[in-house]
């Protein structure tokens, strides 16, 4: 009996270790592959618990406030949320110090997928008096998209409504006058970002 536990723990952490080092692999994919990008999903579309990649430990945790677990106190995300892989807004440059954020309209995913996207538009709010860019995306399979747009010319004439539910969205979730909108931005002005994070230029 003891000999069969034995086994139990070690393949139990053997397939931990296998998790981690893939979450780890996972994290360094490319930013870009052809037209497409590549985002990793942290917060899985219609909740509110707010998680986040610990890359040192290649592990997926609930981000803390006060030893609980932080969760948004407004209507669940709209999208899949997460980041774009070896990209990182450096500090000196202007940015946040973190991977660049994306939020994929689309069926909720679980935390940790991996999926391609493309990019149909940039929010560019201000937080804290920091800008804070959210890169708005789709899945490049069409038959995963629950909207039908490859370009935000698309997403304002035929989306309008939508549109205005993730700007308010992001206005509101960390509560009301916390965040202000500076500006939306093109698909052709959210590849230029993700090029200019690249970790790939270092």
């Amino acid at each position: 009996m003891l000999n069969r536990w034995t086994a139990l723990v070690v393949i139990s952490l053997y397939l931990i270790s296998c998790q981690d080092q893939t979450n780890k692999k996972n994290y360094q994919l490319p930013a870009i592959e052809g037209n497409a990008i590549n985002v990793i999903v942290e917060i899985p579309a219609g909740t509110n618990t707010k998680i986040e990649y610990d890359a040192e430990k290649g592990t997926f945790e609930p981000d803390q406030v006060d030893n609980k677990d932080r969760v948004v106190a407004f209507l669940p995300y709209p999208g899949n949320y997460g980041f774009i892989p070896s990209t990182m807004m450096d500090a000196e440059q202007g940015g946040d110090g973190d991977a660049l954020d994306v939020l994929v309209i689309g069926e909720s995913l679980p935390t940790g997928s991996v999926l391609q996207a493309m990019p149909i538009g940039t929010l560019i709010l201000k937080d804290g008096g920091e800008l804070d860019t959210k890169i708005i995306a789709v899945p490049v399979n069409e038959s995963e998209r629950t909207l039908q747009v490859d370009n935000f010319l698309t997403l304002m004439l035929e989306h309008d409504p939508a549109k205005r539910i993730i700007e308010e969205w992001f206005l509101n979730y960390k509560g009301r006058g916390q965040m202000e909108l500076i500006r939306w931005e093109d698909e052709n002005f959210a590849m230029q970002e993700i090029k200019k994070w690249s970790t790939a230029n270092e």
